[in-house]
């Protein structure tokens, strides 16, 4: 008897409406929550900047938060800058959006995973190679190869609801699918806007809102992280 072709990875691409979001600690729980399902996974940065060689990256944050054996890094650079900007500066080459798309296909089939959880930079509209692609453009020639699925993170506070009806609009028209909202750090006390943007979110953009990741869970032991993650996100599945 044949036997059968393993089915592709699902790819879920963490993106945000803007840096410092929250998209590490957020991919970190993802992870989690993936792991508690008893799914395998694969995390990748496909492309780290504003770190030091021999430094911790974010796929480094990720592995020590959640415990997720698979990490892999594709491509680092040192100045704290978007990836294309960084790449000029350096006077360095970049992968195209499809080779990084390649790298990570081949590092799924490499571990096995079930699922891919795959760190962008920045926002949306982040140039990730010399040719001008976008982190959107990495999801395109990603869903060449298997489902992809958006997990967008954005700030609690004001102006939020600009920023991520913005998000979910060029991703929608990108043709890509989105799993929902991720409030990336969620204040111990949240002020008015906050408030009312928890409400809101999901209401102007019509996406579930997944999960509220504490302020400063990336700060929590690693055995208490993994204990709480799980009781961030809804029980939808």
């Amino acid at each position: 008897m044949a036997e059968l072709e393993r089915p592709p990875a699902r790819f879920v691409l963490v993106t945000g409406t803007d840096t410092g979001v929250g998209k590490t600690v957020t991919t970190a729980a993802l992870a989690v929550r993936h792991l508690r399902a008893g799914r395998s996974i694969v995390v990748v940065k496909a492309t780290q900047t504003g770190v030091a060689p021999g430094a911790e990256g974010d796929v480094d944050v990720v592995r020590r938060l959640s415990g997720a054996v698979h990490t892999v890094e594709l491509v680092r650079l040192g100045a704290p800058l978007a990836p294309e900007s960084a790449a000029r500066r350096a006077g360095t080459e970049l992968p195209t959006a499809a080779e990084l798309a390649g790298r990570i296909v081949a590092a799924a089939a490499a571990t096995g995973a079930d699922v891919v959880l795959i760190e962008g930079a920045g926002g949306v509209a982040v140039r990730i190679d010399l040719n001008g692609a976008t982190v959107l453009d990495l999801g395109r020639a990603l869903a060449v190869h298997g489902d992809v699925h958006v997990v967008v993170v954005a700030h609690a506070g004001l102006g939020t609801l600009n920023h991520t009806a913005l998000t979910v609009s060029a991703i929608h028209a990108a043709g890509l699918a989105i799993a929902g909202l991720v409030i990336g750090s969620w204040p111990a006390v949240p002020d008015l806007a906050a408030t009312v943007n928890r409400d809101d979110l999901p209401r102007v953009t019509g996406l579930p809102l997944l999960a509220a990741v504490p302020a400063g869970a990336g700060g929590l032991p690693p055995e208490e992280f993994r204990r709480q993650a799980p009781g961030w996100y809804d029980r939808s599945g």
